[in-house]
């Protein structure tokens, strides 16, 4: 079995985590939510001496995205998004402006539309794109089955939080439905979330009561 690392960078005012995740044996990355502080986050890929093979974003909320231009420009790699959440990427430098006062520059071009149950290959580790609206229209998490990770973006926080449902295209009904998908996954399963601390998916489910 291909053995999958994870770095966990927490970055910019909202401390969103951005993940290297990688193939122990190859060192091909994926960045996954570069929210902000792109300078740290290419020390961190010197300093591991990673190869930085593409970008996801979870969602399209600015702070998942601000480092993910200067990132697709140092290392000439594609950055893929659920398209669901173009309309929310158009709009990410106002966005920033009115949340949290930062120009953001403008949003990054989208190469790369994701579908639901898309595999992506990073060396020999796979991962599997499951849609989740409901935080936004198009969230997903990305999951590793043969290494137990889940990546779960705002969808699901550690210690029973769940994304927020309260924009205008938000919808938690949708959120529920997400959240009852991926809780069928094995409960041993470790969650890595778009903010705080890592937990494992059975902890969360028993605390939903889904």
């Amino acid at each position: 079995m291909a053995e999958a690392k994870i770095i966990v960078l927490p970055v910019g005012e909202l401390q969103s985590n951005c993940y290297l995740y990688l193939d122990q044996t190859s060192k091909e990355t994926l960045i996954i939510d570069p929210g902000d502080d792109a300078d740290y986050i290419e020390r961190t890929i010197q300093d591991n001496d990673l190869k930085p093979k593409s970008i996801i974003a979870t969602h399209c909320h600015f702070d998942h995205l601000m480092a993910v231009l200067e990132l697709k420009l140092a290392y000439k790699i594609p950055f893929a998004i659920n398209c669901k959440d173009k309309f929310i990427l158009e709009n990410m430098t106002s966005s920033a402006m009115h949340f949290i006062g930062i120009e953001s520059g403008p949003p990054p071009a989208v190469d790369c539309c994701l579908k639901k149950a898309e595999k992506i290959r990073i060396g020999d580790c796979l991962l599997t794109v499951i849609e989740t609206p409901g935080h936004t229209p198009g969230s997903i998490c990305l999951y590793d089955k043969a290494n137990t990770l889940l990546f779960t973006g705002d969808t699901l926080f550690a210690e029973g939080g769940i994304g927020r449902s309260d924009f205008s295209y938000s919808s938690h009904k949708n959120l529920i439905r997400s959240l009852k998908k991926i809780f069928k996954l094995p409960g041993n399963t470790s969650v890595f979330p778009g903010h705080g601390a890592a937990s494992i998916l059975e902890e969360e489910k028993t605390l939903h009561n889904l």
